[in-house]
């Protein structure tokens, strides 16, 4: 194309001026007439010349220099300069030293005189200006450019435009040198140390420039003939602020707090100047947020004094009175953040050790503060927590008597602050309107309030460690209000009932804060205070006040539970009241709005039941002892309940035993524990056992009729003729879960050997325990296994098929599941005000995923409460295999994580190492065998759907559903390569028994710091399965080619935690050359495909280099592999070579092997999207100034046989 432009330079700047300028109308009236498609091509060939023409035209730099001439519109003048950009970053090293000057004189040039006034100038053309000098300082300063800094002050003194132009120069240097660091370690080091060098001049010259623009700019803006000239003045003080910010992040804090801190009294001065306000604040709050020697910062302090606090609260007062305006709530946003700093720094300093004392303006900062804290914005009194946290826990200025009168004060404020307003679409409150410009929609407020709640709590049991006695007199007092004040429903009504509330009504946002606030002071009072100073005759009265509160309103009669709980403490002082407490919770059991209603019970109904049950198991959990002498009492009134079988969901009535089994085991006595716990579950034996039932749970078919799923339903709300069945076998699997979780023996074991549980000692001395529910459950172990079995088999096709229409969906993941998967929140409403499950298929769906669930978390706890019980079963491990590993091939991921995670992974941690070779060795090798074919599989599909991603899958398969399908692979990669580390590596140092991450979460999990592989040991399981060959293999390949799967946070667990302790297992043996590359190039692919995430990076490189300096030795096979990658430097490669496979060489450290290592393949290392087809700029180093001169440490004799050298070493 460029043949056909003439050779002449007004033929190509016509040429260039067409593309840039008048071009774009001309195409859009084209377009306008042949058609979208048309336009988008002749676009794309001017963009195409245009692209063509930088890259390879002889005479770019004159061509540039007259588009960018002021003459020009604003739309070619940039293109002219983006030429002379481009000219300077790609083409500057083959430039001659008179063609860089003359260059650098013209852009120089048209920052003296090429540019508009600085108020009609355009922003893009300021920026790429400031662009092509820093690159050009880049490239020569200060070797090659030493006047740099003086041209840059001669073009300040010219006017406010180049002022501005020089400001921008100077921000966008440090921005490129410090910060981003986008060039290479030399010349960045050269640059860094000339600009510390000249840091004094800099900084006075940015100080001087704006002090004496801001003094214009105030002498000016009174007089309004003189308005534009105080904006131009205005617009370079701006500039000036923009550029202080950009350097005092990382200078020597003595030019900061030079002149008797010059710097931060203006600053303080400036937070009062409407107009750059903004700017003064982000500097100020830069300042106070640096970190360092804590000598360096006490001048800091200053600003406690008189003056600058006076002028940072005048300008708070100023900006919140004023109304909310969204550029005075962002100045008040980074106010708060100053203050929030200034209280990070006074922590710091004043410390016992120090010798700098509490400010004498303390307590007006403090007053200050909690302005923010009581201000409408949710977002500005979240702000403040931290803050009030460090300084209530702080070892000196929590004895400060300032501090100590301001917990009132605070405690008062929280309660506000606690009450759940401000939701975006609401108008019920000042806050509102503030939250329309923080969040994005009710839900993004709902989980910063929730956050920001925990927060609140936190610290407020910190204040009340320090002033106990205020914060429950607060709480009972609030509580009181509560009792006695009407309900206030509002404006929304509930849809469970007629005047009911809402999680909106007044009242109810009332209750929940109060609530929150009781439970937060009644904790830390009873650690805080000693025995005799708990106000146990207040807190018994406030209990009583409670107990005989009644409503019909569920959220309400929830927010009563809670309190009942945070009060029951004092009912350890006054057992006498316990009858009255739990008549209470066995009231809420069994509450119902409206008595013997048929509609399905609203979630808030059934959260009331549920915490009323989770309440009584609390109460028989942590208070055991007081509970005892109540025990017939509890467990007549919980066999009353039992008796009608449609009064209490399953659920309920196995939380209540569960509460019952808790105190059993306080019994302390193995024969009438059992005793009671046979009679306990002798109705669920009776079922569980009987002929039908055993009939129903060994065939599939028996099964899907029992439940009702072979049905099809002409109402399928209300209609539900097999609820009945469902329920009988959710309350057995309960029921079985509930005794195996909860029944015990004594923890002590001088109390366990005295009540007969101890049944004799391991090899090691360790106790051998009975549990007195273990002969029980084995009884009903065959028929939990066989129903296992069936539910696995409902999975295959024919039996999927026979399910009825109104039930063909059953075995689908429930939306909720989905939702949680794909991090989608629930609506604020349908969590309380909706049914639990809306149709008879929603209920069905929540039977069989629970069901699921609680059959393997059985099984899961059955090791670590029976063991060797347990683990002695005959023929366990054929059994286990039998039945949950029955038609792996069709369950779908959504029910294999839980077998892993709840079943295999307890079973497992929980087994002694004796059963290793019997059970788990049995079940885990062909597991793993299998699990590595499926997820190969999976990842092979998504790589495919990603290649070919053609309309008609997209159809079929909509986007949301695969979304959702390579989101459940993600998980359930996870959670596979979470139970192989947990079975193989004992990492030192730390726990595996943590949850592998939660659904949804992802990338924010990563972590950049990555400890070494070697720190990992293989433990006796993992060496057990590593003996046995085929699950070795399978181990090795699972995890070696795990690194390439598009799961970056399972690729950086792998390489980190698995890796290398499994292959250092079969290093001793003989590796065939074969595997040993593909283990090598298993880490190199993963580096192509993870490198682009710095915690992966490292660990992947860290690996490499391990297999490689570990194996070359013995694989020359190795050096062909690293031949192989991309932009591999032959030369480098042979001297890394050499040095590793000569130990007689002297070896260098361990970083510079790893660093020359990585220099070597980082062709391979995967870069971001937005990088990979970037064009690389090279700038060469200069000759270094700032150069250690170390005399040579070695010279080479070998090579000289002449004797007049070994002279010159001694010469002079």
């Amino acid at each position: 194309m460029l043949e056909s432009i003439g050779g002449s330079l007004a033929g190509f700047c016509y040429q260039l001026r067409w593309c840039c300028g008048s071009a774009g109308e001309a195409l859009q009236r084209w377009g306008a007439e042949n058609g979208v498609k048309a336009w988008r091509g002749k676009m794309l060939m001017a963009r195409t010349f245009c692209e063509e023409f930088k890259e390879k035209c002889p005479v770019c730099v004159p061509c540039g220099l007259k588009l960018a001439e002021k003459t020009q519109t604003a739309i070619v003048r940039h293109f002219g300069l983006q030429i002379l950009e481009h000219v300077v970053k790609f083409r500057w090293n083959s430039m001659g030293r008179l063609e860089k000057v003359y260059l650098k004189n013209n852009v120089m040039g048209l920052i003296s005189n090429g540019t508009q006034p600085i108020l009609e100038e355009e922003s893009h053309i300021k920026d790429v200006l400031s662009r092509i000098v820093v690159e050009m300082i880049k490239r020569e300063w200060p070797q090659h450019w030493p006047d740099m800094l003086k041209e840059l002050d001669a073009l300040s003194k010219q006017g406010e435009t180049q002022t501005e132009l020089v400001m921008f120069i100077l921000l966008r240097l440090a921005e490129d040198v410090v910060t981003f660091q986008t060039l290479p370690a030399q010349r960045r080091r050269d640059i860094q140390q000339t600009l510390t060098q000249n840091m004094e001049k800099i900084f006075s010259f940015l100080l001087n420039t704006l002090q004496q623009n801001v003094n214009k700019y105030r002498r000016m803006k009174m007089d309004a003939s003189q308005e534009p000239k105080a904006q131009a003045n205005c617009r370079v003080g701006i500039a000036a602020l923009n550029t202080l910010a950009g350097y005092i992040d990382w200078v020597a804090m003595s030019h900061i707090t030079a002149d008797n801190c010059k710097l931060l009294e203006m600053l303080c001065l400036l937070l009062n100047e409407p107009e750059l306000q903004v700017g003064a604040a982000e500097c100020l709050l830069i300042v106070v947020s640096r970190k360092g020697k804590l000598e360096d910062r006490k001048p800091l302090m200053v600003l406690f004094g008189d003056v600058a606090m006076h002028y940072i609260l005048s300008a708070a007062q100023t900006a919140d009175g004023e109304g909310l305006v969204e550029k005075h709530y962002v100045f008040l946003k980074r106010l708060c953040q100053v203050l929030c700093s200034l209280g990070s720094q006074l922590c710091a300093l004043v410390i016992s050790e120090s010798d700098v004392e509490t400010p004498a303006n303390f307590g007006k900062y403090l007053e200050s503060f909690l302005a923010f804290t009581t201000h409408p914005s949710q977002f500005l009194r979240s702000s403040t927590q931290i803050t009030w946290g460090a300084l209530f826990r702080h070892e000196v200025l929590s004895r400060d008597p300032l501090l100590l009168a301001m917990i009132p004060k605070y405690l008062r404020a929280s309660m506000t602050n606690l009450v759940k307003v401000g939701f975006p679409s609401k108008t019920d409150s000042p806050s509102c309107e503030y939250s329309r410009f923080d969040f994005d929609s009710d839900e993004d407020f709902n989980c910063f309030f929730n956050s920001f709640r925990a927060q609140q709590g936190e610290v407020i049991r910190m204040a009340c460690r320090l002033d106990p006695r205020t914060g429950f007199q607060m709480a009972g007092e609030w509580l009181k209000y509560q009792l006695s004040t009407p309900v206030d429903i509002g404006a929304m009504n509930s849809k469970t009932g007629e005047g009911l509330c809402s999680i909106f009504s007044p009242s109810f946002v009332q209750w929940d804060a109060m609530t929150f606030f009781l439970e937060s002071i009644i904790s830390p009072m009873f650690r805080t205070l000693d025995k005799e100073k708990i106000p146990v005759t207040e807190g018994i009265e406030l209990l009583q006040l409670v107990l005989s509160f009644e409503t019909k309103d569920p959220l309400i009669l929830s927010c009563v539970l809670s309190n009942v709980s945070a009060l029951f403490p004092f009912v350890t002082y006054r057992p006498e009241y316990l009858p009255e407490v739990l008549s209470k919770l066995f009231a809420s059991v069994t509450f119902e709005v409206v008595e013997e209603s048929k509609a399905p019970r609203t979630r808030a109904v059934k959260n009331v039941r549920r915490h009323a049950c989770s309440s009584i198991i609390k109460m028989c959990r942590d208070y055991p002892q007081l509970v005892l002498p109540n025990f017939d009492m509890l467990y007549n009134h919980v066999k009353q309940l039992l008796s009608n079988e449609l009064l209490l969901t399953q659920m309920e009535k196995c939380a209540l035993m569960e509460a019952l089994v808790l105190i059993s085991n306080q019994f302390k006595d193995y024969q009438r524990q059992k005793l009671f716990l046979e009679e306990l579950l002798s109705p669920v034996s009776t079922m569980w056992l009987s002929d039908e039932m055993k009939r129903v749970l060994m065939n599939p078919e028996d099964f899907i009729r029992y439940v009702g799923a072979d049905n099809k339903l002409a109402d399928p709300i209300m209609e539900d003729p097999c609820g009945l069945n469902r329920s009988r076998i959710s309350f057995c699997v309960y029921t079985i879960l509930g005794v195996v979780k909860r029944a015990r023996w004594p923890a002590s074991l001088e109390e366990a050997k005295a009540g007969g549980f101890v049944i004799g000692y391991m090899a090691n001395g360790t106790p051998m325990y009975r549990n007195p529910c273990s002969m029980q459950v084995l009884e009903l172990l065959d028929n939990l296994l066989a129903l296992i079995r069936t539910h696995n088999n409902l999975y295959m096709p024919e039996m999927v098929a026979k399910l009825g229409d109104t039930f063909a969906k059953a075995l689908d993941m429930m939306e909720v599941e989905k939702n949680g998967i794909l991090g989608l929140p629930q609506p604020l409403l349908e969590l309380y005000d909706s049914p639990v499950f809306k149709t008879v298929l929603e209920r069905m769906q929540g039977f069989f995923c629970t069901l699921y669930d609680n059959c393997f978390h059985i099984l899961g706890n059955a090791g670590s409460s029976m063991q060797q019980d347990f683990y002695t079963v005959d023929g366990l491990a054929a059994e286990l295999l039998n039945s949950a590993f029955v038609n792996l091939n069709n369950i779908p991921d959504y029910r294999l994580r839980p077998l892993l995670r709840v079943f295999v992974k307890p079973l497992v941690l929980s087994c002694p190492p004796e059963h290793y070779e019997s059970l788990i060795c049995p079940i885990l090798g062909p597991l793993f065998t299998y699990l590595h074919m499926r997820l190969s599989q999976k990842w092979q599909l998504i790589n495919q759907r990603s290649l070919l991603c053609d309309e008609e899958t997209a159809d079929d398969n909509p986007e949301s559903q695969e979304m959702l399908e390579e989101q459940l692979v993600r998980l359930l990669t996870r959670e596979v390569m979470d139970l192989i580390t947990v079975c193989c590596v004992s990492k030192k140092g730390a726990e595996h028994n943590n949850a592998v991450a939660a659904d949804g979460d992802d990338e924010e999990m990563m972590s950049t710091d990555v400890s070494p592989p070697s720190s990992s040991e293989l433990t006796e399981l993992g060496k057990c399965l590593m003996k046995q060959e085929n699950v070795c293999t399978a181990l090795l390949i699972t995890a070696f080619t795990s690194l390439s799967w598009k799961d970056t946070l399972s690729c950086q667990r792998t390489t980190t935690q698995l890796c290398w302790p499994l292959l250092k297992q079969v290093l001793t043996g003989n590796l065939i050359p074969d595997a040993v590359t593909w283990f090598f190039t298993s880490v190199l692919k993963g580096l192509q495909m993870h490198g682009q995430h710095d915690g992966c990076m490292i660990a992947l490189v860290h690996l490499a280099f391990q297999i490689y300096e570990t194996l070359r030795p013995r694989y020359a096979e190795l050096k062909t592999v690293m031949e192989q990658v991309p932009e591999i430097q032959k030369e480098p490669l042979e001297q890394f070579d050499s040095k590793l496979l000569n130990p007689t060489l002297q070896k260098l450290t361990d970083k510079r092997r790893k660093d020359h290592f990585k220099r070597l393949i980082a062709g391979c290392i995967g870069k971001p999207l937005g990088e990979q087809f970037r064009k690389e700029v090279h700038i060469r180093n200069l000759p270094s100034l700032f150069k250690k001169v170390k005399p040579p440490l070695e010279v080479d004799l070998l090579d000289n046989s002449e004797d007049g050298t070994l002279i010159a070493l001694f010469e002079p």
